[in-house]
């Protein structure tokens, strides 16, 4: 626990802190919005948070060469956690397109006729 300064243990603990805020409220906004494609975000974020707290995790035992593949399971995590998090955004960006060609049109308001 001793590789870190203290300030640097605070900047690790309190970014997956606020991963873990993150993926709450990206969940409550799906579900307000009935949009299962915001759902599908909060889980691909998941790899993320993971590959986070296998970092903090190294850290906490001083980084020693017996938790090795720890820093490799965490290489692979951040890979997945990349994949799944550009895979969920190019599922939302395909659901608002699909969503936006079954809106009816809105009527154009009549153009406003001089007057003389």
């Amino acid at each position: 626990m001793h590789a870190l300064s203290l300030g640097t243990w605070w900047i690790h603990v309190t970014s997956v802190l606020e991963w873990l805020v993150a993926i709450a409220a990206v969940q409550a906004y799906g579900l307000r919005r009935r949009e299962g494609g915001w759902r599908w975000l909060a889980l691909a974020m998941l790899p993320a948070l993971g590959s986070a707290m296998a970092a903090c995790t190294w850290h906490l035992f001083d980084n020693p060469e017996q938790l090795r593949g720890l820093v490799v399971f965490q290489a692979g995590l951040t890979t997945v956690g990349n994949g799944t998090l550009a895979l969920a955004g190019w599922n939302l960006l395909r659901q608002q397109r699909r969503l936006d060609e079954l809106k009816p049109a809105s009527p154009q308001a009549p153009a406003a006729t001089p007057k003389p």
